[in-house]
């Protein structure tokens, strides 16, 4: 079975305390920079694997695309996303990413925001996105940073007096199954390495067009100070592609 923790009523209420749940792209420590990355909309049939509440599906929209398609294995993420938009070009549809099974030339333009470390099956997805993008079609994602996923703990090494000492890296070319835990509950994350990333778009077919490491903006550290911790490591990574 996929795993979908965001169905659990105990982590459903976690995440949607999260600053970013509550206030969108702009509370995205990311956005800034993913934004860079993504095509032009208009016109454009847009998938967004993983969607969430649906922010980058509205956005999509909003920049004029024709249609877009927000998947997600969470029954509770889908419901917040229609209940956040109304507008008739976007729909939602339960499914997981690794069960994506479109026909050629399905989408001009495929997305997924902190999705892909969630699955065992990076390159499968990889391909699978590539056969169902119109050639010249783009692949944008973010995911978990391999510094970030490495030693598993997904937390910092503190000292004595209860300081941060540092982010431990650890096991980083063991590529796999990581036991974490993420907002109090136990959550299995793939980690990989930066290789590994590239060569899942390279070897499915995508010419690697970009892939940024972002920092978080001074309004967002202004906002939020927890994020100022952000810039002692990297958090995110952040890929392009497009189809040949």
């Amino acid at each position: 079975m996929k795993q979908n923790k965001y169905d659990d009523d105990n982590f459903f209420g976690a995440y949607s305390r999260m600053h970013r749940s509550i206030y969108g792209l702009k509370a995205a420590g990311e956005w800034h920079e993913l934004e860079k990355l993504l095509p032009d909309f208009n016109g454009k049939r847009v998938l967004d694997i993983g969607c969430g509440y649906g922010w980058h599906c509205v956005y999509a929209a909003q920049q004029g695309a024709s249609y877009v398609l927000g998947t997600d294995i969470s029954e509770k993420m889908l419901e917040v996303a229609r209940e956040k938009n109304t507008s008739p070009n976007i729909e939602y549809q339960k499914l997981a990413m690794e069960d994506i099974d479109f026909a050629d030339d399905s989408f001009d333009v495929v997305i997924s925001s902190l999705a892909l470390h969630y699955t065992p099956d990076y390159a499968n997805v990889c391909h699978r996105v590539y056969k169902s993008l119109a050639s010249g079609g783009s692949f944008v994602f973010s995911a978990e940073h391999p510094i970030f996923t490495a030693h598993g703990s997904q937390d910092w090494v503190y000292g004595e007096d209860g300081s941060i000492c540092h982010w431990p890296v650890d096991k980083y070319f063991e590529s796999g199954r990581r036991e974490t835990n993420f907002l109090g509950a136990d959550v299995v994350k793939y980690h990989r390495t930066i290789t590994d990333y590239v060569k899942g778009l390279t070897e499915a077919g995508f010419v690697l067009t970009d892939i940024v490491e972002p920092m978080p903006t001074e309004e967002v550290l202004n906002d939020d100070p927890d994020m100022r911790d952000e810039l002692r490591r990297p958090m995110m990574i952040l890929m392009a592609g497009r189809k040949a």
